[in-house]
Formats: structure tokens, sequence, C-alpha cells
């Protein structure tokens, strides 16, 4: 009955909440320092920290040139564990003991870096270091994956080529439909001049009859002389 309960409060919360992912864990695949900030000679104490959380110290870690791998069941593992899409500002650091602590690199870090299909993010920072995390429950909860990104990638080229297409046929029917109008609109008139003409010419014939029939009632006609 408990996990079941559980199990309805995570499901109205990744509904009501989606910002929320409940626990998505940061276990660290591998690292590698590129220099230690020592003045003299000694072995470096390197360690990871999120700000306002705990230090995990990375005892094997401590020669520089040298890839260090882990295992998910690694006694510092998981290294973080985000409870939101929220970033946390994070870093590798190398403990001192006269002053600060010397930094590798800080950087925020963010529950959507994991976007690759196996869930892994690669951290670089020039001469410092090369770190690999891996996070799965970001891919499912977070980011999308990068073929995700691609596929709407390519499907918003298509609908922005479909756009283009459809503004193009647009215009050239607006086009088509101004000549068709502007044609139709001459060709009436002509038709509307030819009549007119037409109307004028019957009512001037007409006129040239009537005067002929009155010349020839009153006599002034050119049959009158004949007569």
């Amino acid at each position: 009955m408990a996990s079941r309960s559980i199990s309805r409060v995570s499901i109205i919360l990744l509904f009501c909440f989606p910002e929320v992912l409940l626990s998505a864990v940061v276990t660290l695949h591998s690292i590698e320092i590129y220099t230690t900030h020592a003045w003299i000679s000694s072995t470096p104490k390197v360690y990871f920290q999120c700000k306002g959380e705990k230090k995990t110290v990375l005892q094997d870690v401590k020669k520089k040139h040298t890839v260090y791998t882990f295992r998910d069941e690694e006694s510092f593992q998981p290294l973080v564990d985000f409870k939101s899409t929220k970033c946390k500002r994070c870093g590798f650091y190398e403990e001192r003991l006269i002053k600060s602590d010397d930094v590798f690199d800080e950087w925020e870090f963010c529950p959507d870096d994991f976007n690759s299909d196996d869930g892994r993010y690669i951290h670089t920072k020039d001469e410092e270091l090369n770190a690999t995390f891996v996070c799965k429950e970001c891919v499912k909860k977070g980011a999308p994956k990068s073929s995700d990104k691609e596929n709407d990638s390519h499907s918003h080229e298509k609908e922005n080529g479909m756009h283009w297409s459809m503004i193009i046929i647009i215009g050239l029917s607006v086009v088509s439909s101004t000549v068709l109008l502007i044609m139709g609109l001459l060709l009436a008139y002509k038709i509307w001049q030819k009549r007119k003409r037409q109307q004028d010419q019957a009512r001037f014939m007409k006129l040239f009859e009537d005067t002929d029939e009155i010349e020839d009632e009153l006599g002034i006609g050119p049959l009158s002389d004949s007569v």
C-alpha cells in the first residue's frame, strides 16, 4: 500500500510540476587532470563539490595526464543528485592547506547537459581537466536526446519549406487572379465600346431616315423638284 501511495504521489508531482525529476543521480565515469596547482611536488587532493552540498574527495586521482575511470559502485558515488531541472553551481577543486583551494573549473551543472543517447556528458577545461559524467535518468526525464533534436530540426526545416511553398503558391495565385481580372475588365471595356459605337451608328442612321421622311412629307426633299 505504501509503495502504491508513493507511486501515485510521484505521478501527480510529474504532471503538476514537470520540472521535478524526483531523483536523477549523476555518477563520475572518468576524469583526467592536466595540471596541479601546488608549488612543490606533492600529491594533489582533488575533490568535487556543488554549492551548498557535501565535498566528494577523489582519492584515486593523484597524477596528471592519467585517465581515471570509476564504476557506479564506487563509495563516493553518486556524485550529484538532481531533484529538479534547475542547474547547480559545481566544480572540481584542489585542496590547499595554507590558502584558499585552487579551482580546476567551476560551471553551471544542469540536467539537460546529458543530451546524448547513452546519458553521458563530457566537460572539458583547457589545460585543466577532462571529465565524463553519466546520468541516464536525466535523459529519460530531462532534455530531449540528440536524435530527437535532429528530428525536430529536420521537421522544423520541412515546416519552413512548406511554409515558403505555400507563400509562393498563394502569391502566384493572387498575381494570376489579378492579371485575369485586368484582362477581363479590358475585354469588357472593348465590348462595351464596340456596342456603344454600334448604337451610335444606329441612332445616326435612324436620324437620317427620320430627316428624309420629314423632307418628303414637306416636299422639300430631293424628289420634290422632279414632281
